[in-house]
C-alpha cells in the first residue's frame, strides 16, 4: 500500500523486528517481487526499532485497548481509519516539528524539488 500510494522512485525500505511474521519466506518473496529492501533490528536490541515500537504503543493505547471488535472486518476497518485518517493526516508528532506525517512529507517534497 505504501508503495502504491507514494510511488517511490527507488527501492523502498521496510524495517521491523525479528518477529516470526517478518522472517517468513512468503513475506521475503513478496518483498523481492516488489523491490522492497527488508531491514530488521538486531536480536534483543529494541533501540533499532524504537520508532515502530512507539507507533504500536500509540495505536494500542489510543485505540485498540479501548475497543471491542465484533468481527475481523470491523477491526481492520477501524484500524485502517485510525492509521490513514487520524495518525497520518491529523495527529501531530513532536519528532516531526509538531506536524502530521502528511504535512511533514509535503514539506519534505517541496524542499527536495
Amino acid at each position: 500500500m505504501a508503495k502504491r500510494n507514494r510511488k517511490p522512485k527507488a527501492e523502498m525500505l521496510f524495517h521491523s523486528d525479528q518477529g516470526v511474521q517478518y522472517v517468513a519466506e512468503e513475506l521475503k518473496k513478496e518483498f523481492r517481487k516488489a523491490n522492497v529492501i527488508q531491514s530488521m533490528s538486531r536480536k534483543g536490541n529494541c533501540w533499532d526499532n524504537a520508532v515502530a515500537e512507539n507507533f504500536f504503543k500509540i495505536i494500542k493505547s489510543e485505540m485498540i485497548d479501548h475497543r471491542h471488535y465484533y468481527s475481523r472486518f470491523q477491526a481492520k476497518t477501524e484500524i485502517f481509519h485510525f492509521i490513514e485518517v487520524w495518525y497520518n493526516r491529523k495527529r501531530i508528532h513532536s519528532k516531526l516539528g509538531y506536524r502530521s506525517p502528511l504535512e511533514f512529507m509535503e514539506l519534505y517534497n517541496q524542499c527536495a524539488a
